[in-house]
């Protein structure tokens, strides 16, 4: 089986688990069965409450949606898990990039002003900003 999902921060209200297995079933249209074997393959992680009962997140309910897509798509189970894991990552390695493109604008300006993008830059009139040697 694939490893467990990875819960993000449980204290977001998308992460927050609200319904029950059996609304769970009935919003996603899989049966409780199938949630439970969804969680065995790794390929959802419900909240649980302190006496243990699963609690799906608004979250949990868009994985399912897709869980449901890649089925309709002749995927099997650890198929799904490799698409999800993949999915997520490349998610993550585009929020890092998308960082790391911003850090390096950022560190272009402070090196050089007049590349900057702010628009105050006299890149465009070459008499302004250029001392004059005597």
């Amino acid at each position: 089986m694939p490893e467990k999902f990875e819960r993000y921060d449980s204290e977001s209200p998308s992460l927050r688990g609200v319904y029950g297995i059996s609304v769970a079933a009935e919003l996603s249209g899989f049966g409780v069965a199938a949630l439970r074997l969804y969680e065995d393959y790794g390929l959802i992680t419900p909240g649980r409450t302190d006496g243990g009962t699963r609690r799906y997140s608004d979250y949990d309910l868009t994985r399912l949606r897709r869980i449901a897509e890649l089925i309709e798509a002749g995927v099997n189970l650890v198929g799904i898990g490799r698409v999800l894991d993949l999915e997520h990552r490349t998610d993550e390695l585009e929020r890092h990039n998308r960082r790391l493109q911003a850090d390096n604008a950022q560190l272009r300006a402070e090196q050089d002003p007049e590349t900057s993008t702010d628009h105050t830059s006299t890149a465009g009139n070459p008499g302004i900003g250029k001392r004059e040697h005597h």
